[in-house]
């Protein structure tokens, strides 16, 4: 008998899908068919884009069993040559898909559509500021508090691909910011997580007044003004307790919750 080849290795039949997660998926009723669209800030991803699209589209295919419209939508403005690329090739597979590159499209459709108003910021632009300002001005005519206010908030995130942060937020009213659910969640999570970052280090270094000053600020976000008597049972913890504080106060609600903690946890 002869021997078996050595470059030869045999493999698992069962093959692994990792989960992944499209950016938006859309199913147009009168044809039966889905609309992918897939945002792309940067053009290098791992895996490559190309092969991505081909994965989604498997994978939704497999579930779906119906017709397929991919679109990829380039936000940032770039050189790459990766962004005019639309398709995956392999040996004996081809896979296509749309792309649009946001920054050569027209800005009127969008400013025509309220819903694609965050969009517009980032189309085609002789004047860029001025087509911010446009933007904004459309945002400011709409009556609906909380569409007017997420509207704006999602400006804000896009706009910051194109714009100085300082002119967008310039631009954009604070009180109309301020009624957008959306972005109140993004501004008091960034701030607890940079207070979390700051008591830890204050942790670390074992200085008591400094996580009590800290925790203070997380229990105040959270809950508002505490009661005076509940300030000082906070200043007599200890720099464990005081760690410990700082994770439980997460599923505080009201300053009672404080209060059983503080009694009996």
């Amino acid at each position: 008998m002869g021997e078996e080849p050595r470059d030869i290795q045999v493999l698992k039949t069962e093959l692994s899908a990792e989960p992944i997660q499209a950016d938006a998926l859309s199913v147009l009723q009168s044809t039966n068919q889905i609309l992918h669209l897939e945002f792309q800030t940067l053009p290098q991803s791992e895996p490559p884009l190309p092969f991505r699209m081909l994965d989604y589209w498997v994978r939704l295919q497999r579930k779906y069993r119906c017709p397929i419209d991919q679109v990829v939508i380039f936000l940032k403005s770039t050189t790459s040559q990766m962004v005019f690329t639309n398709e995956f090739r392999d040996t004996n597979t081809w896979h296509r898909y749309r792309v649009i590159r946001l920054w050569e499209q027209d800005p009127l459709p969008l400013l025509a559509n309220r819903a694609l108003l965050p969009l517009a910021t980032l189309a085609r632009s002789n004047s860029p500021n001025r087509l911010l300002e446009q933007v904004v001005a459309q945002v400011d005519k709409i009556e609906e508090k909380p569409l007017r206010g997420n509207l704006a908030a999602c400006v804000d995130v896009l706009a910051g691909l194109r714009f100085d942060k300082e002119l967008v937020r310039r631009l954009l009213l604070e009180e109309v910011m301020e009624e957008s659910v959306t972005y109140q969640d993004i501004i008091q999570k960034g701030v607890q997580k940079g207070l979390q970052q700051g008591l830890q280090q204050g942790l670390d270094r074992g200085k008591q007044e400094e996580a009590v000053l800290i925790v203070m600020r997380l229990l105040t976000l959270r809950l508002g003004l505490l009661d005076p008597v509940l300030q000082q049972r906070i200043e007599g913890l200890s720099i464990t307790r005081l760690e410990e504080l700082s994770e439980a106060l997460l599923d505080f609600n009201t300053a009672t919750d404080l209060a059983v903690w503080l009694e009996h946890g």
